[in-house]
């Protein structure tokens, strides 16, 4: 008798098996359906997390070193002030100095944010705005939507233009183009000349009025500075804060990764030199994204090892039920055996039986596992991201499991006494 011919029979006989009870055999396949499911989904939710981390990231710009304005804390003396005007932050000449002096720069833009409500009509909201330059498009790799971003010529002439954020454009104007329109940023009237992508995914719909909108809106610097100065009023109950920051932002561009490092390092050694208070902030985008692959590899391997349990716990139980149908079916075996069967057609018979029960949880766990990240993106809005390793990797382990935990139970079956098997009632 050939080996495929001896496979066959057993695989016949082991699914005839199973078809005797077929309440048992779903319940025992079910630990490994919920392990495999859990593995894939666990994993898609993980790859979705961290690929929305990393895009954040990689949209700061990954050869971008960020130099960001800080407010210290509030010191004891100023607390009972009602009315006092805080100095803080990177200063224009900050901004020379990395332009002149660091080795290997392409670009450098200044931002500075402007505390001002913007309204539209009835519509108002408090979104970023920021002054900035026309370089900060390249820099930060946004996308113009539609029109155009601010030029050379807006900031030379003190144009009173400014560019929407997508979200901000369809919140203001939902049902027709920015473009052309005007918007009020505090006291004074900008012309819309365009709109930029947003950094993430915006909702699909507009918020209605009155609710916070997030977003970005930009204006020229020179402009920003003729209407809005360098003191930023904020009003809280008894007091009037005034904030003095000359900029909030210098983004800086290196022409090569490789020197990356070497350029935050510089600036590093600039902000603490020049700088006697704590009131800055460095940001790397690259140190940042290998932070995130470390975290992400680890996320996964938690994740994983989570799921994995689930498995190990089906296979335990696979290991159990075929125990207690070796013990039921001890006098087949014997009879078998007298009608010389050898102890491989045993083993086989058994072996085929578990692999049929884990084969099968596991091949219907893989289509609730691909199932359940999509469920995840529509009810709970995350990105989940199924990679083509993950089915097969889950789908691998369940197999394996049919097969590490049906070997005990089969080997069991095997080395029965045929005579003492014969006598079993």
């Amino acid at each position: 008798m050939t080996a495929t011919r001896v496979f066959t029979r057993s695989l016949r006989a082991g699914v005839r098996s199973l078809a005797l009870h077929k309440l048992r055999s779903l319940l025992t396949t079910l630990g490994v359906l919920f392990g495999t499911s859990s593995v894939i989904s666990m994993l898609a939710i993980g790859e979705g997390a961290s690929y929305e981390a990393q895009e954040q990231i990689k949209q700061l710009g990954s050869q971008n070193v960020i130099l960001r304005s800080v407010k210290p804390p509030d010191s004891p003396n100023d607390t009972n002030q009602t009315s006092r005007v805080v100095n803080y932050g990177l200063t224009r000449m900050d901004r020379e100095r990395v332009e002149d002096t660091f080795v290997g720069i392409e670009k450098v833009v200044a931002v500075r944010e402007i505390q001002q409500e913007v309204r539209v009509k009835n519509r108002s909201a408090n979104p970023r705005v920021l002054a900035t330059e026309p370089a900060y498009i390249d820099v930060t790799g946004r996308m113009v939507w539609e029109g155009r971003f601010i030029t050379e010529e807006d900031d030379r002439s003190l144009n009173n233009v400014c560019v929407l954020s997508t979200e901000l454009a369809r919140y203001y104007f939902p049902l027709e183009s920015a473009v052309g329109k005007r918007v009020k940023i505090g006291p004074d009237y900008f012309d819309v000349v365009g709109t930029v992508a947003p950094r993430m995914r915006a909702a699909d719909d507009p918020a209605p009025a009155g609710e916070e909108v997030t977003g970005e809106l930009f204006v020229p610097y020179q402009t920003a500075m003729r209407w809005f100065g360098e003191i930023q009023v904020k009003m809280r109950a008894g007091s009037r804060d005034m904030e003095q920051v000359e900029l909030h932002e210098i983004i800086a561009r290196v022409g090569r990764g490789e020197d990356v490092p070497m350029v935050a390092a510089a600036a590093r050694t600039m902000l603490e030199r020049f700088h006697d208070k704590r009131d800055h902030d460095l940001i790397v985008p690259l140190e940042l994204l290998a932070r995130a692959e470390e975290t992400k590899r680890i996320f996964n391997i938690v994740l994983g090892s989570i799921a994995g349990i689930s498995l190990l716990v089906g296979g335990i139980g696979i290991m159990n039920v075929m125990l207690a149908t070796v013990t039921e079916r001890t006098r087949e075996i014997g009879i078998r055996r007298a009608l010389g069967a050898k102890r491989r057609h045993i083993v086989s018979q058994f072996l085929v039986e578990c692999v049929l029960l884990s084969v099968g949880g596991g091949a219907l766990g893989v289509g609730l596992g691909l199932a359940i990240p999509l469920l995840v993106e529509e009810f709970a809005d995350m990105r989940t991201i199924v990679t083509p390793a993950a089915p097969m990797i889950a789908f691998g382990i369940s197999a394996g499991v049919g097969v590490i935990f049906g070997l005990y139970p089969a080997w069991r079956a095997a080395e029965m006494d045929p005579v003492e098997a014969l006598r079993h009632e």
